[in-house]
């Protein structure tokens, strides 16, 4: 296991370095530069489309999930063990420094995730009474490339219901036997054990009420956490300014605390953070797809504002529970041991408990948002049911192996199928931003006209392979006469403005 491990980090490194990397913030540049700095120039949009009302159907039933509900799907899905354990790491290896990297990535990647969820709206396909979409599907409809969607399908199935729900589970596994603090063989399988079965009970359609609550409880989970960090850095609040200085600092390679080199520092903040946030890497395009909204690029707004919460709120509260608890990280442990040393120095052992709680519900919701992704894809490529049953039993299966493997083990594995998903994804949304860019103008367009931006697909003269947005009353839903005839003359207005 040691030589697999040893060959999982060495290609993986190998292929964020050389081939990811410069991918990300080449693209993540110039999408940036193309769109107009859309990651910051429309910030206020981005809290005014998110209490967008959702548009309905002649019944008055809601068309799907509404544009704040997609945004809560896919919150839960990026915050989770990246916020704890990922930032965890990040600082173990890469220092104080690997921090400031991880804030650049998150704004360079909103203009990406911008990009990928306004594609996904674009080229998302009715399913029953709802939508479904994501890279898949506009690599599909939009490049004509299905042997692409299919091979992306593979990755991400791969990457999140395999590598990244085995790294939820071994979080799980990890906070339990520290909080436990006893020397026992078997507890780690005892674990393992449990989260596979309730993964078992829900996955496969029995006991649907473990769901329900579990997302009931994970925002208060995440509010908890937010609260138990905002008291430590209160209870520290003579170290925020040092804290500061040292992020700067070392971010450059001024003052590396734990010996690493400035490039080092930059991939590991970039790794971490796009595991965190997942911006440009193609799974919250999968939630942003389900969502009903009027434009396209009302999505795409509201999936930025995702990478921005989960960045400079949650991971930057991570790093300051620990920068502000423990002051020399020579030695630190990797993981979620930095995150939990940091806690109980600060508030006690009662704190590790509290923490093991949030840590099992966040990293549950997530195991299940995982599955989700994964059975989605699935069905992208085939709707056999032996397949969907033999992906449940893997899923399964996954989760008990990632609660025993080393975390070292479980880490680089999930970080080369990353590497592996990103890359395909920006290679597609670097080859689809063009339109991105013509749905953007639309939607800029007529906000400064003073309206609500309403999309139909003739407003883009030559893309085909767009289903859905037929003509403005099904994408706005019913509306009473008087209203339909003022929306009907200024759109007049608009194509005839001098007649």
């Amino acid at each position: 296991m040691d030589a697999v491990n040893d060959w999982l980090l060495t290609w993986g490194d190998n292929l964020w370095t050389w081939v990811v990397l410069p991918v990300v913030v080449l693209l993540g540049l110039y999408f940036t530069i193309r769109s107009g700095v859309v990651q910051f120039r429309l910030i206020p949009e981005m809290f005014r489309t998110l209490t967008d009302k959702t548009p309905r159907t002649e019944s008055g039933e809601p068309q799907s999930v509404s544009a704040f509900q997609a945004f809560t799907i896919s919150a839960a899905s990026r915050v989770g063990v990246g916020n704890i354990a990922g930032v965890g790491t990040a600082i173990a290896v890469g220092g104080p420094g690997a921090v400031f990297w991880m804030w650049v990535m998150a704004f360079i990647g909103g203009a990406s995730s911008f990009i990928e969820s306004s594609l996904a709206q674009l080229f998302k396909v009715r399913d029953a009474d709802s939508f479904r979409g994501g890279p898949a599907y506009y690599m599909q409809r939009g490049l004509k490339a299905r042997w692409l969607g299919v091979v992306f399908a593979v990755i991400l199935i791969v990457c999140f219901p395999f590598a990244f729900s085995s790294l939820q589970a071994n979080t799980i596994a990890a906070t339990v036997t520290s909080s436990i603090g006893a020397d026992v063989p078997w507890l780690s399988w005892g674990v393992g054990l449990g989260i596979a079965v309730l993964t078992g009970l829900v996955v496969f359609g029995g006991v649907r009420r473990i769901a329900s609550v579990t997302q009931f409880l994970v925002p208060i989970m995440a509010i908890a956490y937010l609260l138990l960090g905002i008291v430590v850095v209160a209870l520290h609040v003579d170290r925020i300014g040092p804290v500061f200085a040292e992020i700067f600092t070392s971010a450059w390679g001024f003052n590396e605390v734990v010996g690493a080199a400035f490039g080092y520092i930059v991939l590991t903040g970039v790794k971490r953070g796009m595991f965190s946030n997942e911006a440009g890497l193609g799974s919250a395009p999968n939630a942003g797809a389900s969502a009903a909204v009027t434009h396209p690029v009302k999505q795409g707004l509201v999936q930025t504002l995702g990478v921005y919460f989960d960045t400079f709120l949650v991971c930057s509260i991570t790093a300051f529970i620990i920068l502000v608890s423990v002051p020399d990280l020579a030695g630190a442990t990797r993981g979620i041991g930095l995150t939990q040393g940091a806690l109980v120095s600060t508030l006690g052992e009662w704190s590790n408990v509290a923490l093991s709680v949030i840590i099992f519900l966040l990293a549950f919701s997530s195991i299940l948002g995982n599955y989700y992704y994964g059975e989605s894809n699935i069905e992208f490529i085939s709707t056999n049911r032996g397949l969907l049953t033999g992906y449940r039993l893997l899923v399964v299966a996954a989760v008990l192996v990632g609660s025993v493997a080393g975390a070292d083990l479980v880490w680089n594995f999930a970080d080369g199928v990353m590497g592996l998903m990103a890359l395909t994804n920006l290679i597609a949304i670097g080859l689809l931003s063009g339109i991105a860019f013509r749905l953007l103008k639309d939607y800029t367009g007529q906000r400064r006209e003073g309206r609500d931006p309403v999309f139909t697909r003739d407003r883009l003269p030559g893309v085909t392979g767009v289903e859905c947005w037929e003509d403005e009353l099904s994408v706005t839903g019913p509306l009473d006469l008087p209203t339909k005839e003022r929306q009907a003359e200024k759109h007049r207005d608009h194509l005839h403005p001098h007649d």
